[in-house]
């Protein structure tokens, strides 16, 4: 029978419990325990006081080693050995040379650890689980917060794709709007060039002809004083003669004295003044439509004024519509009205007979009273039955007021509050179908109220909108709200 091989107990002995390898420098603590001088530095890292041996948990005061000279000769003497007298403990050797490796997770400290640590380092106290066990319960974790994130991620690209869109269809727009006033301002320019033009030629005409009329005038005039002076000298010279020879053809000379009194030529006919007062007239004109087109620009809510009318078939049965159509009122009684499909039956609303599916519109509207309404346009499919939300998401845009207060009506949950020097008496109200924005002005101040964001109304009729008010008791009293219509 085979004797057995020495060489795994001698490299047992010759190994270092820290870092599994050959002693290196070694050293012994007082316990009597052997490690390398570097390990156990590292092991003691940070402390000042407790230094525990990593193999009996032996506690010191002090840091006290010892270097082992005989034990370091022993170990380089014992390499060669080892390696000569066996190839089948080269496996062992290797494992036991190889680097510390994680084998289980520290669940306090939240960091993967070796057993060596675990068993004999700071970690003896701590749970620990398999690090593939470990692993998978984060991994797990990991996977569910990635799926949230990747969510997450995708909503913002949602949001990111739409506001480009937004944003591109909104730069679109303004686009075209740019391109068409450009076009509509340089044929403005070229019209008003070619008036210019003209208006000036025909100024440059009368100018010749006054100045032409003026030189014949002159001339005429400068003859006639000519004649005169002449027949002055020679009287002056007939008077100054003797008496024999001055009255010779005295007859002759009286009658010469006696010429026709000079009539004065028309310099400038009456057609002159009638040209330059046209010129003037036109001038006036120009002025009239220039100060028209500055007006158009800076109020462009006066344009396309329409004449709104209210219809009685979507009025609540509490409103009274006036018999010209042009006001209506919240009574305190609810009519006998038939609840016909187009009329609303819940909240005090009543629609505009006219409906647009295009061009640029506007109309005032007279709030009195004391409960709260609303003025604006809704579409053609705005629900007419039971409670009603006033705000775009439902097809209305509108504003509200109440006394000196009023807000506009964004969204289900925004209503933004706006800040007004004044309550206006007359509020105007303006479509524009096309770029799918509405407005509000107050008519009397031509003062910005607030302007909608831009909405596609996608070819639905838009009819003007009216909530009479949800009344509200002021001291006791009931209040009551009038519309009144005006283009």
């Amino acid at each position: 029978m085979a004797a057995a091989n020495p060489a795994p107990s001698l490299l047992a002995e010759l190994t270092c419990s820290v870092c599994l390898d050959y002693f290196k420098d070694p050293v012994s603590l007082d316990c009597g325990h052997n490690f390398c001088q570097a390990c156990i530095t590292q092991w003691w890292e940070g402390l000042r006081t407790n230094f525990r041996c990593p193999e009996c948990r032996t506690t010191f005061s002090q840091r006290n080693v010892k270097p082992n000279r005989q034990l370091r000769n022993i170990v380089e003497a014992s390499r060669t050995l080892t390696l000569e007298s066996t190839k089948e403990p080269e496996v062992e050797r290797v494992g036991l040379k190889r680097k510390r490796t994680f084998d289980v997770f520290c669940q306090e400290d939240q960091i993967p650890i070796c057993m060596v640590c675990h068993l004999s380092g700071d970690h003896r106290e701590h749970t620990v689980v398999p690090i593939e066990e470990a692993a998978k319960d984060y991994k797990d974790q990991i996977q569910s917060r990635l799926a949230i994130l990747k969510k997450e991620r995708e909503e913002i690209l949602s949001f990111k794709f739409n506001g480009e869109s937004k944003s591109r269809e909104l730069l679109k727009q303004l686009e075209t709007e740019k391109q068409k006033i450009v076009f509509e301002f340089q044929q403005l320019s070229q019209f008003l060039k070619e008036q210019k033009r003209l208006w000036l030629a025909q100024l440059e005409d009368l100018n010749k002809e006054i100045k032409k009329r003026r030189a014949e005038y002159v001339a005429k005039l400068s003859e006639e004083i000519s004649s005169f002076s002449s027949l002055i000298r020679e009287m002056e010279q007939k008077c100054q003669q003797p008496a024999s020879e001055f009255l010779q053809d005295i007859k002759g000379t009286l009658n010469r004295c006696e010429r026709k009194k000079f009539q004065n030529p028309v310099a400038f006919s009456s057609d002159l003044k009638w040209r330059i007062w046209e010129s003037s007239q036109r001038n006036a004109s120009l002025e009239t439509i220039m100060k028209k087109f500055k007006d158009s620009l800076s109020s462009r809510q006066r344009l396309d004024e329409a004449n709104v009318t209210l219809d009685p078939d979507t009025a609540h049965p509490g409103l009274t519509v006036s018999a010209d159509r042009t006001s209506v009122r919240l009574g305190c009684t609810r009519q006998d009205l038939p609840n016909n499909p187009e009329r609303f039956d819940t909240a005090p609303c009543v629609l505009g007979c006219e409906g647009f599916i295009s061009g640029r519109h506007s109309w005032e509207v007279e709030m009195e009273g004391k409960g709260v309404c609303a003025v604006g346009v809704a579409r053609e499919s705005v629900s007419r039955k039971g409670g009603i939300q006033v705000n775009p998401e439902q097809g209305i845009w509108a504003v509200e007021g109440w006394g000196d207060q009023y807000w506009a009506l964004t969204s289900p949950e925004q209503r933004i509050c706006l800040s007004l020097s004044r309550a206006p008496p007359r509020i105007r109200v303006y479509l524009d179908y096309e770029r799918g924005q509405v407005m509000f002005f107050d008519a009397g101040r031509r003062d910005p109220i607030f302007t909608f964001p831009p909405a596609s109304f996608a070819g639905e009729r838009i009819r003007p909108f009216f909530q009479a008010g949800v009344s509200v008791p002021v001291f006791g009293v009931l209040g009551t709200v009038r519309l009144t219509l005006s283009p």
